[in-house]
C-alpha cells in the first residue's frame, strides 16, 4: 500500500499544543456518519472539481485521452470507469480548478519540510500532529518519520482512533510525546451504528494506553447532534475514563462543525448532517459538566449556535 498525504496544514493550534504542522494522511478504517475529513476515508488519490474557479474552457476535456471528462447541467463529471489518473486534465487547466488530494511524498521530504518550523515549535511549545484518516495504517512509513523527529527534539503528537492491534502502536509510542485518543462511545452497537464498526479493539487499547506512563493522553470526543450529545454517552465514557484511564492529561469534547459541507459537495457525495444545526453553548456547558464529574481536566471547545 502506497502512503498518500492529503495535506500538511501549518500553523495549526488546535492539534495539541502550541503552534504546529499537521500531517493528514489518507486511508480509515472507520466510517463515521459525521466524518470532517472526507477525503481521507479512501487509501487512494481523489480528483476535486471547484466550481468557482473553472471557466468553462473545456480544456480538460479536450485533453483527456481516454475521454473521461464530459459536462452535464450540473457541472464537470468524472467517469471513474475510464479514468486512469494521468492528470492532464489537472496540469492543463488554466484555472487550477481540478485539485487532487493525496499526494506521495517520502520520509526524508517531509521531514525536510516539517523541519522549516522547527523555531516556531521551539517558541511555541508545539510540534507536529500525525492524523488524518488513520496515520497508525502508515505505521511503517510513520516509525522512521517520528524516530527523526524525535531525535531532532521535535515535539510529536499522534490523532488515533485506535481501531488496530496494539502492537503497532507500541512500536511508535517511544517516539511519541502525546496521543489525541478518540473516544465517541462506550455501547459498541451504538458505535457500530454510528462508524461501521464495533469499538471493542478501541477500547481494549484505550486501556492499555492508560496504563502507561511515559505518553502524555488527551482524550477527544466529538459531540455530534443525534448521536453522541446525549448526557448517558458522556456518562458511560466518564465512568470508563476513571476507571480505566485515570492519568490522561485532558478530555475535550468537540462541538460539531458544518464545515466540512463543502467537501461532501466537491467528492459528489451526500453528507447525512448537511441540515444538523450547530449545538448550544448551554448544551456544551452541560455535557462538559457531567464530563467533569469524573475526569476535572475536562472541557469542551467549537462553534456554537446562537441562544435566544
Amino acid at each position: 500500500m502506497e502512503t498518500f498525504i492529503s495535506d500538511i496544514q501549518k500553523m495549526s493550534t488546535e492539534d495539541g499544543p502550541g503552534i504546529r504542522t499537521t500531517v493528514f494522511f489518507k486511508g480509515c478504517n472507520l466510517k463515521c456518519i459525521w466524518c470532517h475529513n472526507p477525503e481521507n476515508i479512501p487509501f487512494y488519490r481523489q480528483k476535486y472539481w471547484l466550481k468557482d474557479r473553472c471557466i468553462g474552457c473545456f480544456t480538460c476535456r479536450d485533453v483527456c485521452p481516454n475521454g473521461a471528462i464530459s459536462f452535464h447541467e450540473d457541472g464537470l463529471v468524472f467517469d471513474e470507469k475510464l479514468c486512469v489518473f494521468c492528470l492532464v486534465c489537472a496540469d492543463s487547466c488554466p484555472a487550477n480548478a481540478i485539485e487532487v488530494k493525496g499526494q506521495s511524498i517520502s520520509v526524508q521530504e517531509l521531514i525536510k519540510e516539517l523541519l522549516k518550523d522547527k523555531a516556531y515549535y521551539e517558541v511555541s511549545g508545539g510540534g507536529v500532529t500525525l492524523s488524518g484518516g488513520e496515520p497508525v495504517l502508515h505505521w511503517e512509513y510513520i516509525e522512521p518519520l517520528v524516530q527523526e523527529l524525535k531525535r531532532q527534539g521535535v515535539h510529536v503528537a499522534l490523532d488515533t482512533a485506535g481501531n488496530y492491534p496494539y502492537h503497532i502502536l507500541q512500536k511508535l509510542l517511544p517516539y511519541i510525546d502525546l496521543v489525541l485518543y478518540d473516544i465517541k462511545a462506550v455501547d459498541s452497537e451504538k458505535h457500530k451504528e454510528m462508524t461501521g464498526l464495533e469499538n471493542t479493539q478501541i477500547l481494549q487499547n484505550a486501556k492499555r494506553l492508560g496504563a502507561q506512563s511515559s505518553v502524555e493522553v488527551w482524550i477527544r470526543t466529538p459531540i455530534i447532534p443525534g448521536y453522541t450529545d446525549e448526557s448517558k454517552n458522556i456518562e458511560a465514557i466518564g465512568k470508563f475514563l476513571k476507571q480505566n484511564m485515570p492519568d490522561i492529561t485532558k478530555w475535550e469534547l468537540l462541538s460539531f462543525n458544518n464545515l466540512c459541507a463543502h467537501k461532501y459537495r466537491l467528492l459528489g457525495k451526500e453528507w447525512a448532517l448537511k441540515d444538523a444545526e450547530l449545538i448550544s453553548r448551554s448544551k456544551m456547558e452541560q455535557l462538559c459538566k457531567t464530563a467533569r464529574k469524573y475526569v476535572k481536566s475536562a472541557i469542551w471547545s467549537g462553534a456554537t449556535k446562537a441562544e435566544v
